[in-house]
Parts: C-alpha cells; structure tokens; sequence
C-alpha cells in the first residue's frame, strides 16, 4: 500500500505536504525511547515522519523545536485496537470528536473502532463509508476501523477487507445490542474458512452463549452475584472451542479482552502448537479486582467481568511471557442513565468501563509498581498491537515510522477526576484514584494535536 496507511484515516491538519530540505520539527530531550533504550537524542521530522535520529547536541536545524523538561520522556504514541465509538447512531453515548480528544489527551494517537455500538453496525460497505464520513472531519487521532462477522453477512466480507477494515469481529453469545447478533459456533467455523482465502483475522469475544444462559442471573446490587452471572467456564469453553476451529481451518484469530486466566494454558498450548492466534487483555483486568468492587458500583461492570486479585496476578505473568500479547482499552462507554447509577443494578446496567485517556497511567502506574520500565509498557501498547494489526509505519520511535509521539512525564501523580476527562459521559472506575505518569502533549504525524 502507498503510505500513509489507506485503512486509517488522518485527523484534519495532519496530511504530508511536499518534501522539503529542511526539517519541520526537532524534539529534544535527555529521555527519548528509542528501540536501543530510553537515550538522550534529538528526533527530526520531516513530512509527517521520523527522518533523523541524531545524539543530543548535534544542533538539527528545523522550522520548529521542541525541548523536552528534565522530567519528560518522549515515547511512540500509543495504537489502541479497541475502541467503540458509537457514532453514527449513538452519540449521546460517544462519538468521534470526545472519543478521539481524550484517546490524545491519554497519549492514544491510532484508534481501531469497533463494528458496534454504531447505528448501523460495520457489517456491509455502506455502512462502513457512512462512518468514515462522520469520522473524518472530526478526529483528534489516526482512525481504522474493524468489520462485523454477524450471521448472512459472509458474503460481505471480502469487499470490506479489500477496503481496508483490519479484521472482522464476532460475538458467541448476544452481544448487548441487536443490530449485531451473534454467531453459532458451526458458523464461526464457515467464517474463518472464508477469512484463510484472504487472510483475515476473525476477533472473537470469547464467552460461550449456552453457559451464560445456564449460569445465575445478575440482579441487584452485589459485585459477587454479577460475577458469578459471568463464570469464567463460560470464557474458557468459548476459547477452547475458538482454537480448535482455528486449528481445523488453519485461520488468524485473536480473543479479546481475556480477564479468565484458567484459559491461559489452553492459549500457551495453541501457541507453542503454531496456531495463528493472538491475545489482548484491558487495564481494567490489569489494575482491578473484585475483592475491591464496592456493591452498587456500577461504573465497574464491563463483559467478560473483573475477576480476583489472584486472577490478576495470573494475567500480568502472562502479559510477561508473551502468553498475551498486548494491552487495549475496550472503551465502552455509555450514558449515565444506562449506568443505573441510582439503583446500582448490575442486571440492569450497561457493561462497559470508558478508559482510553487513562489508560498509559493506569498501565504505568501498576507495572511500575512491579518493577517494570516504561519501555515494556510502550511495546504492550504501541509496538505490539502496530505489529499484530499490521500498521508498519506505526508503534515505534525509529527512522521511518510516523511521527506520532507522547510527551509523558513518568513521575507526575494525578487524581483521577471524571469531570476532566475527554470523553462523552463522565464516569470512570478509577474516580479518586492516585496515578502516575501525565501526558502532556502529543503529536500526530509530527504536528502537535490540540485537545
């Protein structure tokens, strides 16, 4: 493909102009990550793209510099592939303009959109035209789009491949809305034999239909009966019958946002067998657990559910093995009343937990904790999902790539204020919450996003 990348679309302000001798930018600073490690150096860009990496004081000239304080690090910025955006259709739960203002305020500067919550969902090239429409007068960042696998449309979906969509997302049980149903397992089978022609990516949510229907009901307000409402038998059935049809048809498949670590070592085992099959799991798995969820507080629900701390510390070894391969918000927002904020319902509430702006924090905040560099956080949430996606221009600071790029100050702490964050409706799980590591501006193929 020509560059840029003709599945993402550009924010207004961003586009290339014609080459020029001089440089457009310099940014420099002692901390700048680079492949080779956090170094001093001064980045050139030139076009929208990274064209010099030089040691700091070699005095690149350019149009424009940027000097980075003692306590700023320049870091890629990061490549989401989970985000619903709602829009068109649902804008009073989210839309492009709030979704992609608080993905840049949180460091975010590629979003992938979800097939749904849109109205109509991305399962045809009509719909899939009428959202680039709407999105493209009014994005922050660089935005793509994934495809719908839902039942009757097989037939659509090589079109949307060939016009660029990144891959093709099925749900194995009702996925909350009805314009995109779910598929039967037989059916998830016909499509990855459709996808290997072509050698599209099936992305699965991963909880099994008839062990949900089996499973107690979630009713009112305690965490402990909605959790058990979403067994983790219910994941790890979906998972174990997802890679044994990848194994029969030989197709790509990733699971999304895994929170069962029983399902580890059936992911392990598929891996080392040489199945094409990729893992991503949410802060929300990584910084949460039920022992803390307070009843009634619904702002804490989201499918599959936030399990035990040990659970936790399961999917963190895992993330460090390479069992899962990255890290994406699944932001999922809606409005307040959804929430059923007063009732604290959790058989009534909307799942879904809206983090893309906090997301880098909140990822720092607890790999540090660990003992984990920011350069390990930057490959789980820029480089990796870049490379697994494939978006060869995107996820690293190096010659070449686009300049997109974060300025983050690593020790800044901050309490978490929904009022203050970007997107649409103002509610989070972390609220009062003390994290580390402030983004302070980010740029966009080398200009400065103003959010």
């Amino acid at each position: 493909r020509s560059h840029p990348d003709q599945r993402v679309a550009s924010p207004p302000g961003a586009e290339r102009g014609e080459p020029q001798a001089e440089l457009d930018l310099v940014i420099r600073g002692r901390h700048i990550w680079t492949t080779a490690g956090v170094v001093a150096r001064e980045v050139g860009i030139r076009d929208g793209r990274i064209v010099a990496i030089e040691p700091l004081g070699s005095e690149l000239a350019a149009a424009s510099t940027v000097e980075l304080a003692d306590d700023e690090t320049l870091i890629p910025g990061l490549v989401d592939t989970h985000v619903h955006v709602n829009e068109p259709g649902r804008t009073e739960w989210e839309g492009f303009a709030s979704a992609t203002r608080a993905a840049a305020a949180g460091g975010v500067t590629t979003i992938i959109d979800m097939p749904l919550n849109s109205i109509p969902a991305t399962v045809n090239m009509p719909a899939l035209q009428l959202k680039r429409l709407h999105a493209r007068p009014q994005a922050f960042v660089d935005v793509g789009f994934w495809g719908g696998a839902v039942p009757g449309n097989l037939g659509d979906l090589r079109s949307l491949h060939d016009e660029g969509v990144f891959g093709f997302k099925c749900f194995l049980l009702f996925s909350g809305v009805d314009e995109f149903p779910q598929l039967d397992p037989e059916e998830v089978e016909n499509y990855l034999a459709e996808l290997t022609t072509y050698d599209a990516v099936l992305i699965v949510h991963a909880e099994n239909s008839r062990a949900i229907d089996r499973a107690p009901k979630a009713e009112g307000d305690e965490y402990l009966r909605f959790l058990g409402s979403r067994p983790r038998g219910a994941e790890n059935l979906a998972i174990a019958e997802l890679i044994e049809r990848v194994r029969w048809t030989g197709a790509r498949a990733h699971i999304l946002h895994l929170s069962s670590s029983d399902a580890l070592p059936m992911v392990r085992s598929a891996k080392a067998d040489g199945l094409r099959l990729t893992v991503e799991t949410c802060p929300h798995y990584l910084t949460l657990f039920a022992e803390e969820i307070p009843n009634g507080a619904t702002a804490y629900k989201c499918c599959p559910p936030i399990r035990e701390v040990a659970n936790r510390e399961l999917l963190w070894e895992a993330l460090l093995d390479g069992t899962i391969d990255d890290i994406a918000s699944d932001h999922s927002p809606s409005t307040l009343e959804l929430k059923d904020l007063d009732n604290g319902d959790f058989g009534v509430a909307w799942g879904g937990i809206a983090s893309i702006q906090l997301g880098l924090s909140l990822i720092w905040t607890e790999a540090r904790r660990r003992g984990l560099g920011l350069e390990q956080v930057v490959e789980w949430m820029a480089t990796k999902p870049a490379e697994r996606v494939g978006l060869p221009a995107k996820g690293k600071l190096a010659l070449g790539y686009d300049a997109d790029l974060a300025v983050f100050a690593p020790d800044q702490a901050f309490v978490v204020d929904a009022a203050k964050l970007h997107h649409k409706n103002p509610l989070t799980p972390y609220q009062g919450k003390t994290l580390s590591g402030v983004v302070r501006r980010t740029f966009v193929r080398g200009k400065e996003v103003d959010y």
